[in-house]
């Protein structure tokens, strides 16, 4: 394998004459004027002038792979490879499809540690660009934040994007990209698939829930812009998803093919909002939703393969000329109606330019290729996609500098500034929806022992949990004296017995839930707790729209996601040394009446 030092030399030629800009500044369409913009689109296309075929197909596809190294994973990972890609490692996989992006996932392993996922770009960037006319690789990944992260500690993690929502804060907003997008640059990971711009109007949406930043389009969009901008600053590419809207659906496209049956005029006022604000504010990426949007296209096929969706509305109605990329062609929804051959034929018709994970990916890039063979689709039109991916890559600066400097990644990741950030964020979204007799804040003198129970959800990715474990520790170090009993989220009579007989010797109970429902064993232990006579104070871990299962306890709040950044900030709140500021984004139903708000959008009380 050639050195950085060799590769570098071997493409500057190439490199040095293609990059667009050097830092964040070069990031979005008004950066430049149209005289540069047309030099270096001469430029890139005749870089791609110059590719093979083969080579263009690799451009269009972002990969997963196992191994912490793009050389030498672990023996598991290279089977794991071996199994479902046809390749030994990262960089078996980039010579035989010249991938144009990889995606880091957790359960791929990918992910260990900062240091570790630098030396791992850096390992990928080395393996492409040893390629004969070797491009740098756009690697992405999924770092929302709240309940879909895959990059954890030691990296900051912020609160969700509803929880986001709760603070209203733009400028918060704009924050968490900004430090999100330099530690994930530092990472050499410079495409980020968020945030959600779905606006969640369905309580039971299974899928986007909390990950959206609430029900109001105007508030979501104001808040997508915010973030897309952040991530702008760090040079970053930010992907708003799921277009044309995933937020009013009861299955999960990962699972089934969801329908969205909204009017046209409808999705002209709530849908596309976010949309619009995002491609205003300069959005480098849209990712598509398996969904089938019958207003929008009544052919059946889902959003992802529509031609009427991607190109007549994203590219025709709304003026979006950035990259889009696909959700996961793995996902049920993408695949029930045609076989994985057809699917990235299709998406690519439709006009997509990223094909994401794809099940079997010789499946897929050679299905692509025999298209382009047969005529089914033109060589022109790949190069159109890869224009854009190009120009976007271009954009980040990659064709300039598409290595990191490892020694640099503590020094970005996880500083103590950063932490402190996420931290005084995470205050600002804690809602309290109940408060009865004045209960919180707790007092050390009058309620000092304290029992954590509850729901124990696995923790997000990199968070330390459970959530019961969290909460006591943090209200210890408050100068309570708390312990955790973790009851789980489907407490047996035992379970409920145990920790109704433990409340007995506390001075007040804290209780965390995690979806609640009506008859069901969580909503059983709340009230066999209410019904000690303790003050029993619940915490919804995920949904707000638990309170509505709660009517007997004395406080209520809600923190919209278990990770330990927004648990420390409700036990701080418990215990009064912060004030609740969060307000509701989305409004919770009542639960005998779901026709009849209980609380409606902006409910929050304080102290």
């Amino acid at each position: 394998m050639p050195s950085r030092r060799t590769v570098l030399t071997a493409t500057a030629g190439v490199t040095a004459g293609l990059a667009v800009g050097t830092g964040a500044h070069a990031l979005g369409s008004d950066d430049t004027n149209s005289e540069d913009k047309n030099a270096d689109d001469k430029k890139l296309r005749a870089l791609i002038a110059r590719m093979s075929l083969a080579e263009k197909v690799g451009q269009l596809f972002v990969m997963r792979v196992y191994g912490h190294s793009a050389t030498d994973p672990d023996q598991a990972d290279i089977d794991a490879n071996l199994k479902e890609i046809g390749v030994r490692t990262a960089a078996e996989l980039i010579a035989k499809y010249r991938v144009g992006g990889i995606i880091y996932f957790t359960w791929t392993h990918n992910t260990r540690d900062p240091r570790q996922i630098a030396e791992l770009s850096n390992g990928i960037q080395r393996a492409s660009l040893a390629q004969p006319r070797g491009l740098p690789v756009l690697i992405a990944t999924d770092q929302e934040h709240g309940a879909v992260c895959r990059i954890g500690r030691p990296a900051t993690l912020f609160p969700g994007a509803m929880a986001m929502g709760a603070g209203g804060s733009r400028t918060d907003a704009r924050t968490l990209g900004r430090i999100s997008g330099a530690e994930l640059r530092a990472m050499g990971v410079r495409q980020d698939y968020s945030p959600d711009a779905d606006v969640n109007v369905n309580p039971a949406n299974p899928i986007i829930g909390v990950r959206s930043f609430g029900a109001g389009p105007d508030a979501v969009g104001a808040l997508v812009a915010a973030e897309v901008q952040g991530y702008r600053d760090a040079g970053v590419a930010a992907t708003v998803k799921h277009f044309p809207g995933h937020g009013d659906t009861a299955v999960d496209s990962h699972t089934g093919f969801p329908v969205i049956t909204h009017s046209r005029e409808l999705w002209e006022k709530l849908d596309a909002v976010p949309f619009r604000a995002a491609i205003a504010a300069g959005v480098d990426s849209v990712m598509t939703a398996h969904i089938q949007f019958p207003a929008l296209d009544g052919s059946g096929d889902p959003a992802t393969l529509s031609h009427p969706v991607l190109t007549g509305i994203l590219r025709g109605e709304l003026g979006y000329d950035g990259v889009v990329v696909t959700d996961s062609l793995g996902m049920a929804g993408v695949r029930t109606k045609y076989g994985d051959d057809r699917v990235p034929v299709l998406a690519l018709k439709a006009g997509v330019d990223q094909l994401l994970d794809p099940p079997a990916p010789d499946v897929a890039w050679n299905a692509v290729l025999k298209a382009v063979q047969g005529g089914e689709l033109t060589e022109s039109r790949l190069d159109e996609s890869i224009l854009r991916i190009l120009r976007l890559k271009s954009r980040l600066g990659l064709l300039e500098r598409p290595y990191v400097q490892t020694k640099d990644v503590g020094r970005v990741v996880g500083t103590a500034q950063h932490l402190a950030a996420a931290d005084r964020i995470a205050e600002r979204t804690t809602t309290l929806l109940v408060n009865e007799g004045g209960l919180l804040p707790l007092s050390r003198r009058t309620h000092g022992k304290v029992l954590v129970v509850g729901a124990d959800p696995a923790s997000p990715s990199g968070t330390t949990g459970p959530p019961t474990g969290v909460l006591a520790t943090a209200l210890t170090e408050l100068g309570f004296t708390a312990t955790a009993l973790s009851t789980g989220t489907d407490p047996s009579a035992a379970d409920v017995d145990k920790a109704a007989a433990a409340a007995q010797g506390a001075d007040a109970v804290v209780v965390g839930t995690y979806n609640v429902t009506a008859g069901g064993a969580q909503q059983h232990l709340v009230e066999r707790l209410v019904a000690t006579g303790r003050p029993v104070v619940a915490v919804a871990v995920r949904n707000p729209y638990d309170v509505a299962q709660l009517p007997t306890v004395k406080a209520c709040l809600a923190t919209y996601s278990w990770t330990d950044v927004e648990l420390r900030a409700a036990a701080r709140v418990i215990a009064g040394t912060a004030a609740p500021h969060g307000r509701l984004p989305v409004p919770v139903q009542r639960a005998d009446d779901p026709a009849q708000v209980l609380y409606p959008i902006g409910h929050g009380l304080t102290y």
